[in-house]
């Protein structure tokens, strides 16, 4: 049994999610603003979302200018945005067993918490 999660420990919101979702020591924990996600990281994430831009967090503060310098004309595009800087990737994410939940959605959190419940 696998458990992750991909966090910013500067962020209210992860904070919140992982304590209502009683992240534990049974969890690998992944602050991505020390230990960045990887190439392979992304890809796993990849082959869950079929969608680079489903994890990219749009309402990053950086997004915008990093958008207007470089504009997106592919999917590939998302990955490039996602491995250059920590704060596009949408957060948090949980790989529990394989499964991925992206983001901070209260649909998302729910699934995170149904998914815990089964084990």
């Amino acid at each position: 049994m696998k458990r992750k999660v991909y966090y910013l420990s500067t962020c209210d919101t992860c904070k919140r999610i992982m304590k209502a979702i009683n992240v534990d020591d049974s969890f690998e924990k992944q602050d991505i603003k020390t230990d960045p996600i990887t190439e392979e990281q992304v890809e796993s994430l990849y082959a869950f979302t079929k969608s680079y831009e489903a994890l990219i967090n749009k309402r990053a503060r950086k997004l915008k200018a990093a958008l207007e310098a470089n504009p997106v004309k592919s999917d590939a595009d998302y990955k490039k945005l996602l491995l250059r800087d920590y704060t596009f990737l949408k957060r948090p994410v949980f790989e529990i067993d394989g499964k991925h939940f992206v983001g901070n959605a209260a649909k998302t959190v729910a699934e995170v918490k149904a998914a815990l419940a089964k084990e």
